[in-house]
């Protein structure tokens, strides 16, 4: 049965507010939740970016879904740090967290002043950092010297069984790569050939663990209601690689995006009023091979889609 979660969203929440929207997910019926992972949001009308590793503790300590979280180790982070963070968590609430490692954005990582690599450098930066956090979740004193340096780091809470590292991808290239390393894979929504790209050279490669997949969405009873409010929050994240990669301030990301059309967001984001076309997208998503669906309404109120998505699209989903 397909697990449906939802994602939280800190560049567009305060955090005490999505606390109580996870809270409210499950009592609607979500079976799980993911966050992200930002220094800063996407553009100034978003206007929030809350340290998710702080959040997590609370909003699994206030709920009893697993929960997951989008990481990119190697700069902004040591990974000795991120090892230390997810093997606390996953001592704390045995088996309901894991988490995705990719390259990251500049957006996020530039705060270091340390310079933004190139993608292939970011690359194998990552699978240093995979093979540093899996040695201390497993125990292991590690020095490495590389692209990233650890000297003599060891984990002292650990869980009995290591969370889960999941693979964050968005092309089949990518997907293909994470095969050689991830637990799982998760990737956004796109359209269906481009996913099942994605789905086949991950499968192929001999990846193995649950497929997921983040799906953006805008719901609201008024058609035009749900088209602005994806227009006003999510305008700024049309841009796909390289550019969303290396932009580096929200200001950047508004000036590119001034004038981009309600057309254009509709291609990323599943804009809708109808709750059945909703569940319909959700059903192909599933049927494309995908086990986890973390549903994220771009709109910064949360409280109506959670309610409506778990009176009739989830139900709908899941016959």
């Amino acid at each position: 049965m397909t697990v449906i979660g939802v994602h939280a969203s800190h560049e567009q929440v305060h955090p005490s507010r999505l606390l109580d929207a996870v809270r409210r997910a499950e009592e609607v019926g979500f079976d799980a939740a993911m966050c992200s992972d930002h220094f800063s949001p996407w553009s100034e009308r978003q206007g929030q970016s809350g340290f998710a590793w702080s959040w997590l503790g609370a909003a699994m300590q206030a709920t009893g879904v697993p929960f997951g979280v989008v990481n990119a180790p190697g700069q902004r982070y040591h990974p000795a740090i991120v090892a230390q963070a997810i093997g606390t968590l996953g001592a704390m609430f045995p088996g309901r967290f894991w988490a995705a490692l990719g390259t990251g954005e500049a957006s996020n990582e530039h705060i270091t002043g340390g310079g933004w690599p190139r993608k292939d450098v970011r690359s194998r930066r990552l699978l240093e950092c995979v093979e540093v956090i899996r040695a201390l979740l497993a125990g292991e004193e590690v020095s490495h010297d590389g692209l990233v340096t650890v000297d003599r780091a060891r984990l002292w809470t650990r869980p009995d069984r290591p969370p889960k590292l999941v693979g964050a991808a968005v092309s089949a290239e990518t997907a293909r790569w994470c095969a050689r390393w991830a637990d799982g894979l998760i990737t956004v929504n796109a359209p269906a050939e481009h996913l099942r790209r994605v789905v086949g050279a991950y499968r192929d490669a001999g990846g193995a663990g649950a497929l997921a997949l983040q799906v953006h969405l805008s719901w609201d009873p008024d058609p035009g209601r749900a088209a602005a409010l994806a227009h006003d929050q999510w305008r700024s994240n049309v841009f796909g690689p390289p550019v969303c990669w290396d932009l580096e301030t929200p200001e950047h990301f508004d000036v590119l995006s001034e004038h981009v059309t309600p057309e254009r967001v509709g291609a990323t984001v599943n804009v809708s009023a109808d709750l059945g076309r909703h569940a319909e997208l959700l059903r192909g998503y599933a049927e494309l091979g995908f086990d986890e669906l973390y549903l994220h309404h771009v709109g910064q109120e949360q409280d109506a889609f959670l309610d409506a998505f778990g009176e009739h699209v989830l139900p709908g989903v899941r016959r």
